[in-house]
């Protein structure tokens, strides 16, 4: 696995003279990307600081390392097919978002293909959130290679650092449902809260500085009571899956998904300071290959007629285990679910890839909102839009 790294300090010296990442970038972004301040997280820049580092976090990222993802040796390109005739004004749509990219795939062709933020085909924007649900299939794959035992093991028993802690009471899949009962913040206008502070955690010699950090959380409910959405605790299943499978995340996905299903352009996956992929987060790849996952799993994970996951995993990772008191709405194995049958993957900014198996449709975007993470308008707009692909795909297979 090589490793890039970039010397740490100011953002100043992330950006010295010689480094071939840096220079890549053009000069209005390195000129943006020298204004971001460095005692704040990233969620707190500005928009146009965002809309610069957003396309290159592996090329000046503050958290200086990460992991390379190759592209597929067996590429295969999205095939194109017919233009989707959409019943809304899609630059209109795209402008209020601030998107960078919307790709939609209907029966595996792009329908539609879009970009903005002079964003393009051949760039890589982050996932943020979008990552987790890359994760949840790394889990089915390492249960159907045998590295994870039962979905009913607890946490503590692939992180012995966690033993001694609320996570011990945990299971594999309540840490997969976000329903451990253990106290987290996930705001993200806070920036006392954990999903803010986790990152800056100084760790004790020897353990994983996200190990440390979440087994001092305390028990606020029972495991399994309630569901509380948790940055951290998809990090602990990254954790858990690379001590299980004893592989980088990053080289786990390569083998099991990347390659395998063809994608198109190298990806990256940004580490944390004791050198761990940064699992709920921070994938960095093109919006078509977002897209190619979609479709993957759309297609039953499948690698040469075989699923990388156990049979029927998929379908319950993909359906509602928990409610989060929204009606229609759950969230499954890492995944956002609609009573529909439709799932979602989701990020803050408005990062996202939509599936609805009944229309064979894939929808992947890239955006980064005016509005702030996760703002509820501009999410409500999203959810709209999702609806207005599907009304395009209804009409036309009614002929209308």
């Amino acid at each position: 696995m090589k490793i890039k790294k970039i010397a740490l300090g100011t953002l100043a010296a992330l950006v010295l003279a010689g480094t071939a990442g840096w220079f890549s970038l053009d000069k209005e972004t390195r000129a943006l990307l020298k204004t971001a301040p460095t005692n704040r997280d990233l969620l707190f820049w500005s928009v146009p600081q965002r809309d610069a580092a957003f396309r290159a976090l592996d090329r000046i990222s503050l958290l200086a390392k990460w992991h390379d993802i190759p592209a597929s040796s067996a590429p295969k390109p999205l095939p194109q097919g017919e233009p989707l005739k959409l019943p809304i004004d899609l630059d209109a749509y795209m402008a209020s978002q601030r998107s960078a990219a919307v790709v939609i795939l209907q029966d595996g062709k792009i329908r539609v293909e879009r970009y903005g933020l002079d964003f393009d085909k051949d760039g890589r924007w982050t996932s943020f959130s979008v990552a987790k649900s890359f994760t949840s299939t790394l889990v089915g794959a390492a249960l159907r290679d045998g590295f994870i035992k039962s979905m009913d093991d607890k946490v503590s028993d692939y992180i012995p650092d966690m033993k001694g802690s609320a996570y011990d009471d945990v299971s594999v899949r309540q840490l997969l449902t976000m329903t451990s009962g253990v106290r987290w913040n996930e705001d993200y206008g806070d920036p006392q809260s954990d999903v803010a502070q986790f990152n800056n955690h100084q760790p004790e010699a020897g353990v994983d500085a996200l190990v440390s950090y979440m087994r001092k959380l305390p028990r606020e409910a029972p495991a399994g009571t309630r569901w509380h959405y948790s940055t951290g605790e998809t990090n602990l299943v990254g954790i858990l899956v690379q001590q299980a499978t004893k592989k980088p995340l990053a080289d786990y996905l390569y083998e099991k998904v990347w390659n395998p299903a063809g994608m198109e352009q190298q990806a990256t996956w940004l580490l944390s300071k004791t050198g761990n992929e940064i699992s709920g987060c921070c994938i960095q790849a093109a919006t078509r290959d977002f897209a190619h996952f979609g479709q993957f799993i759309l297609d039953g994970a499948q690698v040469n007629g075989q699923s990388i996951v156990p049979g029927g995993w998929l379908a319950e990772a993909t359906r509602k285990q928990a409610p989060i008191g929204q009606e229609g709405r759950g969230y499954g194995y890492q995944w956002w679910t609609y009573d529909s049958g439709a799932f979602a993957a989701r990020g803050i900014f408005g990062q996202g890839i939509f599936i609805d198996p009944q229309r064979k449709l894939v929808i992947a975007s890239n955006a980064n909102w005016s509005a702030g993470a996760s703002h509820r308008a501009t999410s409500e707009a999203r959810e709209a839009f999702y609806r207005a692909v599907q009304q395009a795909v209804d009409d036309e297979a009614a002929g209308r």
